[in-house]
């Protein structure tokens, strides 16, 4: 039986996820926006940007737990103890990164004098590590069910905790970051579902390979991270007093054009095995490099479309829905609307490269997306908004010309070996 219906209805199952997810999220961005004023609504974002970029630097553990997993799957077994690996590996470089942000002089860079909101931040980043290795589980496996519950578990417990506790009162930052972070631990009620695909006994690699592979591929993620969710603490640091609270609005759009993204990982997932399925036969090569070629092309054109609808509607909705305070020009929000329908291509092709293990590849891409980002920040003339902008703009641009470039440019029998 052809498998393209089955790959349709768990699109259609995870795709709905997806969506309902995102739905879950917006209200918390707007709660917050309103009980919060304009400088502590820059402290919540900042700290939205660093749980969600080391998020984002995690997603890794997923797409390559959900490449072991489609193997095995193909083979007919369940998957080894390198799935276990994986996860301890990446938790373990969380937990030191955690206790970087929880220094003194980070986190009072970072959000002032919150120190509890460093330590929350690093919490809900431990959480990630785990969730997104039984994610990779169950989507290596097939499990999509499960995979798509957890996926709106995950944002319905912090819409959950957030509004109960605007309710009952506790509107500062430490109450509204922690039902941010307590989001990531929802895992734990699905953790039954991933342990009976998972054979300890076997797959076990060494841990220096496992600790070299994740390495380059967390490091590829951390640099996207820094231009997808991680951006805001990015400008943060090369803020100056003189700027004021000028970034609040920036800030909160950025949030809310960049918010898909932050769900794509499920659809990368998806990518990995799927690419791994279609590298098997040379027909499947080339049906393969033609949806990659029409699906960079397509993104170029809707990210022309979004950008012109940002321009117009984006400035108007913000202060309707966020509050008459948060004043952002249509140029920036054009901007922010293209360079995040751009990323997101850009991500894709990245899981791409992963599905074929050219990590090397993976890295180079995003350490290029990472610099442009960041060079163009702080080399360009005038404010810090403009700046901001202008490097969302330039770098995801020269990614995705970049990374079609590296996807396209291999012949089906590079294609072959590499999927082996």
């Amino acid at each position: 039986m052809s498998t393209a219906p089955v790959a349709g209805r768990s699109l259609g199952t995870v795709g709905i996820a997806t969506l309902v997810a995102a739905g879950l999220g917006y209200p918390l961005l707007i709660v917050t926006a309103r009980v919060l004023s304009p400088a502590d609504a820059e402290t919540f974002l900042t700290f939205w940007g660093l749980v969600f970029g080391a998020g984002s630097a995690m997603a890794p553990i997923e797409q390559e737990v959900s490449r072991q997993a489609a193997l095995a799957e193909v083979a007919g077994r369940r998957t080894g103890f390198g799935a276990v690996q994986v996860v301890a590996v990446c938790a373990v470089g969380v937990v030191l990164l955690g206790l970087v942000v929880m220094l003194p002089p980070v986190s009072e860079r970072l959000f002032g004098s919150g120190g509890p909101v460093a330590a929350v931040a690093a919490a809900g980043a431990i959480g990630f590590a785990f969730q997104f290795g039984l994610r990779g589980l169950l989507m290596g496996h097939h499990r999509v069910r499960p995979y798509s519950a957890l996926v709106v578990a995950e944002a319905l417990v912090r819409a959950v905790l957030l509004g109960g506790f605007v309710l009952a009162g506790l509107t500062g930052l430490v109450p509204l970051t922690v039902a941010v972070a307590a989001g990531s631990f929802a895992w734990l009620v699905f953790a039954w579902r991933g342990r009976s695909t998972l054979d300890l006994k076997s797959g076990r690699e060494p841990w220096g390979v496992i600790v070299r592979r994740m390495f380059i591929l967390v490091l590829s993620a951390g640099l996207t991270a820094s231009v997808l969710t991680g951006y805001p603490a990015v400008v943060k640091l090369f803020k100056t007093p003189a700027d004021g609270d000028t970034l609040s609005a920036l800030f909160l759009t950025l949030t809310v054009a960049r918010l898909p993204l932050l769900l794509l990982s499920p659809v990368q997932a998806m990518a990995v095995p799927t690419v791994v399925r279609l590298s098997v036969d040379a027909d499947g090569r080339r049906r393969l490099r033609a949806l990659l070629a029409k699906g960079a092309a397509v993104a170029v054109g809707v990210a022309a479309v979004g950008a012109a609808l940002g321009a117009l509607l984006g400035p108007w909705a913000v202060r309707l829905i966020f509050g008459s305070e948060y004043v952002v020009q249509p140029w920036a929000v054009a901007g922010l609307v293209w360079s995040s329908i751009v990323l997101g291509a850009v991500m894709l092709l990245a899981a791409v490269l992963v599905a074929r293990k050219r990590g090397n590849a993976v890295l180079l891409l995003w350490a290029l997306v990472a610099a442009l980002s960041v060079l163009v920040l702080w080399l360009s003339p005038g404010e810090i908004v403009v700046r901001a902008v202008l490097g969302l703009v330039v770098a995801p641009t020269v990614g995705l010309a970049v990374g079609a470039w590296l996807v396209l440019r291999e012949r089906a029998e590079g294609t072959a070996d590499e999927s082996r």
